[in-house]
């Protein structure tokens, strides 16, 4: 079982037991998290930034690391995240393997992978973890929560487990609950996953790991990720030259984007853990706001308290469409926030906040800036 660390991580302890939603509890966890920028005398100008799925928490070049992170154009010196005016945190998702104790991390208790044996994961469980690393840098109140895709529903459980940790929200491309498309998707990159006669319920190895099942997953995800606008326009119907075909293989590839999946999924099979895959995947799928509420997302979101609050999303995302980021405005409205609501025109789908940068920084800059 392979832990992807970056140098330049730092880690902070979770208090032990650490309880978990849906039953059992931690023993000696910690969560990866980087840092950029200074804490004020006030402590009152940090972000906390909460990642996708599988980003770790290098999201951008700093003194421990000076490689280039998944969210370069975005933060640092003077860029939309102003590290010269804020101290940003960026924490790797509990559950995780990038540095965050999750399933390919060793239990304690046998010495030995925690693999399946790991608790059941909830987004609220990811939230929690990264409230006790804030807490440890001795920040009481948050100046924003930013949460991307996976992490827009992290950053709304923040806000709704830890009332007044945070002044502002910004919610990129992320929703208060997974709606039926996205989890039938997810289900189906986990099906990929299972059914792989390497994953062997969870044990496998380097020598004998499910990289077919990870890369169908992984091509699943990409698919959605982006448009078809987009892979029309990258793509069309180009196909590939006879040097670059599967040779004599049976329906082997043959169009330019078939070699475009493929290469990116052979790049993700073995930078993520299949069995973390698997439980943050459900963790989204199980996400609903309306269960504080009475089966009601809206009063869910109208019962988080936050001064201020930016949506913004894309009108091509299909995984979580535009319509997410509206109610979460909305909901937000309701319940006293000052909250604004950005629809863009990007091509990119789902994955426009990380390419897209000429639409995003400016929303997320100007929002900042009022703060």
């Amino acid at each position: 079982m392979t832990e992807f660390v970056s140098p330049g991580t730092r880690f902070a302890a979770l208090p032990s037991p650490f309880p978990m939603k849906r039953g059992g509890a931690l023993h000696g966890a910690r969560l990866a998290y980087e840092t950029w920028g200074t804490l004020n005398a006030t402590r009152d100008n940090a972000v906390l930034i909460l990642t996708g799925l599988s980003p770790s928490a290098h999201a951008a070049r700093n003194d421990g690391n000076p490689e280039e992170g998944w969210w370069e154009a975005m933060l640092g010196p003077g860029k939309p995240i102003d590290s010269a005016r804020w101290f940003v945190v960026c924490v790797n998702s509990l559950g995780s393997c990038k540095g965050s104790t999750g399933p390919a991390s060793t239990d304690p208790a046998t010495g030995a992978p925690y693999r399946l044996s790991f608790p059941e994961l909830s987004i609220e469980d990811v939230a929690s973890a990264a409230h006790a690393v804030v807490a440890s840098l001795g920040i009481e109140r948050l100046a924003c929560v930013i949460g991307n895709s996976m992490g827009g529903m992290t950053a709304l459980a923040y806000l709704k487990l830890f009332p007044g940790s945070a002044r502002a929200h910004i919610n990129v491309s992320g929703s208060a609950r997974a709606l039926p498309f996205s989890i039938a998707i997810r289900s189906l990159q986990r099906e990929a996953i299972r059914l792989d006669p390497a994953w062997n319920a969870g044990n496998y190895d380097d020598e004998h790991y499910p990289v077919n099942g990870m890369r169908m997953a992984r091509k699943l995800g990409v698919v959605t990720y982006r448009s078809a606008m987009e892979w029309d326009g990258r793509f069309g119907r180009v196909r590939l030259d006879s040097e670059f075909k599967d040779g004599d293989e049976p329906f082997g590839l043959e169009f330019e984007v078939e070699s475009y999946l493929e290469a990116h999924a052979r790049r993700f099979v073995h930078q993520f853990d299949p069995n973390c895959y698997l439980y943050l995947s459900r963790s989204m799928d199980w996400f609903d706001l309306a269960e504080y509420a009475n089966g009601d997302v809206g009063a869910g979101l109208a019962s988080i308290r936050v001064e201020r609050s930016l949506s913004i999303g894309v009108h091509t995302d299909i995984l979580f469409p535009l319509q997410q980021q509206e109610q979460v405005a909305e909901g937000l409205a309701l319940g006293g926030a000052k909250a604004e609501f950005v629809p863009l025109p990007s091509p990119q789908g789902h994955d426009a906040f990380l390419v897209d940068i000429a639409r995003f920084g400016p929303v997320i800059a100007g929002f900042l800036g009022r703060l």
